[in-house]
C-alpha cells in the first residue's frame, strides 16, 4: 500500500465493548474513531469545539461516507489518520483507520461547515485557523 501523507494521526486501541457478536468492531465505532481524531487535531491547532460554541461559532458535520475494508478486532492497535482541504465553505476531512501492521481498516470522508450565530459562513474561520496546514484535494 502506498504511504500517505497525513496532517494528523492518533494511535488508538480497540476496546472489548466496541465489538459486536461477530467479534469485530461495530461499524458505528469507526465514525467515533474518526471523530476523536478530528477533535484531537482541532486541539493541536490551538482551539476546541467548546470554546468555539461559547463565541457563537459551531462546526457541523453535514456528510459522512465510510468505506469498510478490513474489520478490526478487540485489542487491535490502529491509527486514526486525517488530511483536510477546503471546498467552497466546507472543510473536507479525508480520514483513514489503519491497523498497526499497515492494513487499511476503513477510509472515509467527512464534510464540515461553520455556522456563526445560526448563519452558515463561507468557512473563513477554517481558513484562518488552518492557513498553514490546508491541502489541495488530490
Amino acid at each position: 500500500m502506498k504511504e500517505k501523507n497525513y496532517l494528523f494521526s492518533l494511535d488508538m486501541k480497540v476496546r472489548d465493548y466496541e465489538c459486536d457478536l461477530q467479534g469485530v468492531v461495530n461499524n458505528s465505532n469507526y465514525q467515533r474513531y474518526m471523530e476523536h481524531a478530528r477533535h484531537e487535531f482541532w486541539e493541536s491547532l490551538g482551539d476546541n469545539f467548546g470554546r468555539m460554541h461559547e463565541i457563537g461559532l459551531d462546526a457541523f458535520v453535514t456528510k459522512v461516507t465510510i468505506n469498510f475494508k478490513q474489520s478490526l478486532r478487540s485489542g487491535d492497535r490502529f491509527r486514526s489518520c486525517l488530511s483536510c482541504y477546503k471546498k467552497g465553505p466546507k472543510l473536507i476531512f479525508a480520514q483513514d483507520i489503519v491497523r498497526e501492521d499497515g492494513v487499511m481498516a476503513a477510509s472515509g470522508e467527512v464534510e464540515v461547515v461553520a455556522v456563526q450565530n445560526g448563519v452558515l459562513t463561507r468557512g473563513e474561520y477554517f481558513d484562518e485557523l488552518m492557513k498553514d496546514v490546508l491541502q489541495n484535494p488530490a
